[in-house]
């Protein structure tokens, strides 16, 4: 009895054994489900500024931009401007406009999706302007965002003291040696820079620097803005000016002048509007001129700006108009001109030299000229 009892046993574990391994063998029997997930290739973004080209190549002004987004295998597609909520699109072109005044650089995400919801991604820099005045196009700006000196397709230099072309002092008494050293002129920091010193240099006590776009760039009419801020000490003479193209044929004051700012080396609280001419009756400078007060004007950026029709000059100061110039065809304002930047050391806006002066700088963020 004791042995039947046993081999029924044996029967039984044996036969749970084999009912464990039919099961195992079920699960591994298992087929897997098949993946049918789409994976977006050949992802490419194009981004196009409208009015952009070789003069303008952060664009007109606008800000307006246009995206294409491409990928082989996607039914959607989005772009993210920085950190910006996703802009969606379901053929990949896209349209938008940055609002940022000045000169700024963004980073452009383009994303591709597939019909499955799988994407891929990729991104650009782009650098855009934006700064257009109603009612005028862009036509030539710097935005000084090239370290180093100066853009050498936009800009030349006045070098010396005058005595070269026999007006010592360069008309006005000035003591300043002018140069191209990047000790008295450089782009950096977003910034151009001209620096006026105290050094003993080619026979003159002090250096500074006088850029034009002489020959590069002139113009007849428009709008021009320039921002910048000016030296404090006693003695410098700031300019953002301008002068008529044909000065080497006619000279001046024949071919006319427009001052869009001066400042007296004895007065940091003004500034000054002043447009040159000739006067034919006397044969002899005429001028007209206005100030205005900006006692943080050695200490904050202000925006210069000039209107110039055919009729009339217009001055301001940030968005504060002082200065009007109605003129008609006896005056030389109806030719193209060309800018100038500089700052004199004496002379007859200057004035007396602070004996403890060292250095000083006029700084220019931006200068855009619209028509």
């Amino acid at each position: 009895m004791r042995t039947n009892i046993l081999g029924i046993l044996k029967i039984s574990m044996a036969s749970l054994f084999l009912l464990g391994c039919s099961s195992g063998g079920s699960d591994d029997e298992t087929v897997d489900p098949i993946n049918n997930d789409v994976i977006p290739t050949n992802l490419s973004l194009s981004i196009n500024l409208t009015g952009s080209d070789a003069s303008n190549p952060n664009g007109d002004g606008t800000g307006q931009a246009n995206f294409q987004v491409s990928a082989s295998n996607a039914v959607r597609y989005a772009v993210k401007i920085d950190n910006n909520p996703l802009i969606e699109s379901n053929s990949g072109s896209i349209s938008y406009t940055f609002n940022d005044d000045g000169t700024n650089t963004y980073i452009v995400s383009a994303f591709a999706y597939s019909s499955t919801d799988n994407s891929i991604s990729t991104f650009e820099s782009v650098t855009v302007f934006v700064g257009n005045e109603p009612g005028y196009q862009l036509v030539w700006s710097d935005e000084f965002d090239v370290a180093g000196a100066p853009n050498p397709s936009y800009w030349t230099y006045d070098i010396g003291d005058g005595c070269s072309i026999g007006i010592c002092g360069w008309g006005n008494g000035e003591e300043q040696f002018y140069t191209d050293r990047s000790d008295n002129v450089i782009v950096e920091d977003g910034l151009l820079k001209i620096m006026s010193k105290k050094e003993s240099f080619s026979g003159s006590s002090y250096t500074s620097a006088r850029i034009k776009t002489k020959g590069l760039f002139d113009f007849k009419y428009g709008k021009v803005e320039i921002r910048a801020k000016l030296p404090e000490t006693q003695g410098t003479w700031p300019a953002l000016w301008m002068l008529g193209s044909n000065i080497d044929a006619v000279s001046w004051p024949t071919c006319g002048e427009i001052d869009i700012m001066e400042q007296r080396g004895w007065d940091k609280d003004n500034v000054l509007g002043t447009c040159h001419w000739l006067n034919t009756n006397t044969n002899s400078n005429a001028s007209y001129g206005e100030e205005t007060n900006l006692p943080t004007s050695t200490t904050e950026f202000h925006v210069y700006k000039l209107e110039w029709s055919e009729s009339t000059i217009k001055i301001a100061v940030d968005d504060s108009e002082y200065y009007e110039l109605v003129f008609d065809a006896t005056f030389p304002f109806d030719k193209e001109f060309f800018l100038l930047f500089n700052i004199a050391v004496g002379g007859t806006l200057g004035g007396t030299i602070d004996p403890s002066f060292t250095s000083d700088m006029m700084e220019i963020d931006y200068v855009r000229v619209y028509q």
